[in-house]
């Protein structure tokens, strides 16, 4: 894994190509506040990697582990966002007391994976959670949008684990893979990736460089 930053959806808007004649649909990451928290080292930690803290918050949301940790590394404020990011050696690693890192950590037409999580959907049933068909739906029949039958008959006589059923659906952990960061505007702090990303507008997200191309375009 590669260096990646952490960052906030704030919505979708368009960008213009007029070379290419074409509008593009592109998601506004904002990217401010991130900085280093930790630096792990293969003698002393087992592996290498660094911690990257984002959005501060009230100190008294954190509990005291958290608390102390951040303050031992020296973090600016409270940071409600902390993620890891693992490199093969200790030679890969950031020098933490270079800077801060910010949306210059890419490039235009840099291709790269954004994790986040989906909407929230509430309870549903069958049919909008798994794609069901549905039952008959002609004049006389109850049951348009039900599970239907869901036992084994006498044997097992039982439900089977894992049996699709109604129940919550959304706040899954996703990664899109392979978008394009259509524009870096580092003095803005923000990125310009483009089409969706998953998560509401508000929702946190990681951008990092893609692991399937690494090729920029």
């Amino acid at each position: 894994m590669s260096l990646g930053i952490l960052g906030k959806k704030v919505g979708m808007t368009r960008v213009f190509d007029n070379e290419a004649g074409c509008m593009i649909p592109v998601t506004v990451i904002d990217v401010n506040g991130n900085e280093f928290l930790q630096v792990k080292t293969s003698e002393k930690h087992g592996y290498s990697s660094i911690q990257v803290a984002y959005d501060d918050q009230k100190e008294r949301r954190l509990n005291l582990p958290e608390r102390t940790h951040q303050a031992k590394q020296g973090a600016t404020g409270a940071k409600k966002l902390v993620k890891e990011f693992r490199f093969e050696s200790d030679d890969q690693l950031p020098n933490k007391e270079e800077g801060h890192p910010g949306a210059a950590l890419f490039e235009d037409g840099q291709i790269v994976d954004v994790l986040g999580v989906t909407k929230g959907k509430g309870f549903q049933g069958v049919v909008k959670r798994y794609h069901f068909h549905g039952q008959p739906d002609g004049h006389g029949h109850m049951m348009h949008r039900r599970t239907g039958a869901i036992g084994a008959g006498s044997t097992p006589a039982r439900v089977w684990k894992n049996q699709k059923m109604p129940g919550r659906h959304g706040v899954y952990n996703r990664t899109v893979q392979n978008l394009k960061v259509v524009q870096v505007r580092a003095e803005d702090g923000v990125l310009l990736i483009s089409g969706a990303i998953p998560g509401h507008n508000g929702a946190y997200v990681t951008v990092r460089p893609a692991i399937k191309k690494t090729a920029t375009k």
